[in-house]
């Protein structure tokens, strides 16, 4: 599915609502919006399987640039705003872009770039341009005003080039490439979002976290994809996260442990203030969760949770929800996309039971951009690919996060 077919279907339905300002963007306006962000971009030079780079704040504009670029075949990478200016311009240049977007408010870091960003056909600059940056920078309003909002003659699906921070190293750009040339043709995570977790046109997605960030990205335009409303929070906060759900009685989310624990904290008073009833699925992954946290969460908003292990790469999928999780306290999942394999540091298979880096067989290809080294590195012999997680498999199939080969601190699901 594809948000073009709810724009004929359901035109005036709010496509996402910013959560902040309360300001909505219908599918017809999403729909002509992102139909002319291809135009621009065909009108650069750009075709199918050139790359652009977005420095973005959650703007109300991220998702017409994205999905203007996947209907382009373009491939877009969504870069952290708390990049230092050398580690932006690195992944600018390491992802080839041709055309770097970002806004007034990231006007500081946009400046510091133009120094080193000379290979770039175009820069553009959402909220007008900022001060130090007119030199280099034209405004993104102005550019594509004139452009059409029909779709553009030769659509072909694009996709996401998101930057794993992993653990070694300088970070890796992931890219999956389509299943299938066709704009709305699905894919493993719109069936798993379809059919796991029931998301459809009556949902409404409620996403609190920074949309540089591969799940809520991903997940966000999925439930676009699927014809149900994303309620887009400019930054977390607890008690706002809660006030959002009530207002516009969310049915799906997905959050990190930490947002969990910021929850848990605020006074009792507060959190019974507001009605969360309507929360069908509470998503988490991104860092591990302590069970007497995921514990409480239960107690309090039901049995919603669902729990995933997965990375940007795609390679493969676990997932649990809360009453077989209550059952197998701490673990991740079985399998739902790949097969898992346990192995030692020799790449010999382990019984289960015991701890070892944590493959997927039969997962989904994938490739780090321009560095076969570390394409290679994930793999081994059996050609199985690996995150660099370490755990175990018990007798049902249920796997136990217990390590990383390479140790990190993580703070909000970010790994540092």
């Amino acid at each position: 599915m594809h948000p073009s077919h709810f724009a004929r279907t359901h035109p005036d339905k709010p496509a996402f609502i910013m959560a902040g300002s309360g300001v909505g963007v219908s599918y017809r306006e999403l729909e002509q919006r992102s139909n002319q962000v291809a135009h621009l971009l065909r009108g650069l030079g750009l075709r199918a399987g050139d790359h652009i780079a977005i420095l973005l704040e959650n703007h109300s504009r991220f998702y017409e640039i994205c999905f203007g670029a996947h209907r382009t075949g373009i491939i877009y990478t969504a870069m952290s705003t708390r990049l230092t200016v050398n580690e932006a311009a690195y992944i600018v240049e390491n992802c080839e872009a041709r055309v770097l977007i970002t806004s007034h408010a990231m006007g500081h870091l946009a400046r510091e770039l133009l120094a080193h960003t000379s290979a770039l056909k175009a820069r553009l600059m959402l909220d007008g341009v900022a001060a130090g940056c007119e030199m280099g920078y034209a405004a993104f309003e102005a550019a594509i005003a004139h452009c059409p909002t029909t779709p553009i003659s030769d659509e072909t699906a694009g996709g996401d080039m998101l930057y794993s921070s992993g653990t070694t190293g300088r970070p890796k750009g992931v890219f999956v490439a389509p299943d299938f040339p066709e704009i709305d043709a699905p894919n493993p995570l719109i069936n798993i979002c379809a059919k796991l977790y029931g998301m459809d046109t009556t949902s409404v997605y409620l996403s609190p976290a920074p949309l540089y960030h591969a799940a809520p990205l991903r997940f966000s335009m999925t439930a676009m994809r699927l014809g149900g409303t994303c309620v887009l929070m400019e930054h977390f906060d607890a008690e706002d996260f809660l006030r959002q759900t009530e207002r516009y009685k969310v049915t799906h989310t997905q959050l990190v442990p930490t947002m969990f624990v910021r929850m848990l904290k605020l006074p009792p008073e507060a959190r019974a203030q507001y009605d969360v009833s309507s929360l069908r699925i509470a998503i988490h992954a991104a860092a591990p969760c302590p069970i007497p946290v995921k514990q409480q969460m239960i107690e309090w908003w039901g049995p919603v949770l669902w729990e995933y292990y997965a990375g940007t790469e795609g390679n493969g999928m676990t997932m649990v929800n809360s009453q077989d999780w209550l059952t197998h306290p701490g673990t991740v999942g079985r399998a739902v996309i790949g097969q898992l394999r346990i192995c030692d540091d020799d790449g010999v298979q382990v019984p289960n039971g015991t701890p070892g880096t944590i493959y997927f067989a039969d997962g989904r290809p994938f490739s780090y951009h321009n560095d076969t080294d570390k394409t290679a590195g994930s793999r081994n012999a059996q050609g199985w690919t690996t995150l660099g997680d370490v755990g175990y498999i018990d007798d049902e199939g249920y796997l136990y996060l217990t390590d990383r080969k390479a140790h990190m601190i993580i703070s909000g699901g970010v790994n540092i």
